[in-house]
């Protein structure tokens, strides 16, 4: 045998009851969040008043007003990740590669798709950086080396 429950239109009889308790009591729990609170919920409740456009200037969406020419700076991440940044911005413009933890030690892997990257960089700027490719990470040779070598072979600063 097989029941079938479906929806019912409306509220459900425990919905209403809970309703109508909430309504009854409303001026209690205001009270109580206001308590709890320090006043900010009834604060929070009040009409905001709206922003005047005299001697302000809006700006409304998510493009800058002004559009500048990025500024790239090569940065080796925390996670190990060799990008270029924008100074102005910080948004990522372009990734070189990845610093991976081996059997060996620490090497470089260049954002290639023999390295099984998905996006992998131009053929351009891999030819420029082949060589860098599999290089060891270390005590002689640090982080903040590759970046400035990357940042040299294509014209960008490193971060310091």
């Amino acid at each position: 045998m097989v029941e079938i429950f479906s929806k019912r239109d409306g509220l459900r009889r425990e919905d209403v009851q809970i309703k109508r308790l909430i309504e009854q009591n409303r001026g209690v729990i205001t009270k109580l969040a206001d308590q709890f609170s320090n006043g900010r919920y009834s604060r929070s409740q009040k009409p905001r008043e709206r922003p005047q456009a005299k001697g302000l200037i809006i700006h409304i969406g998510d493009k800058p007003a002004t559009k500048a020419e990025p500024e790239p700076k090569i940065r080796v991440t925390p996670n190990g990740r060799v990008i270029a940044v924008d100074e102005s911005s910080g948004r990522q413009l372009q990734h070189f590669g990845d610093i991976r933890e081996t059997a060996a030690g620490k090497t470089f892997a260049l954002a290639i798709p023999r390295n099984r990257y998905i996006a992998p960089l131009d053929e351009a700027t891999a030819e420029m950086l082949a060589d860098m490719d599999g290089v060891t990470i270390g005590s002689s040779y640090g982080a903040k080396d590759l970046a400035a070598d990357i940042g040299s072979r294509l014209g960008m600063p490193s971060e310091n």
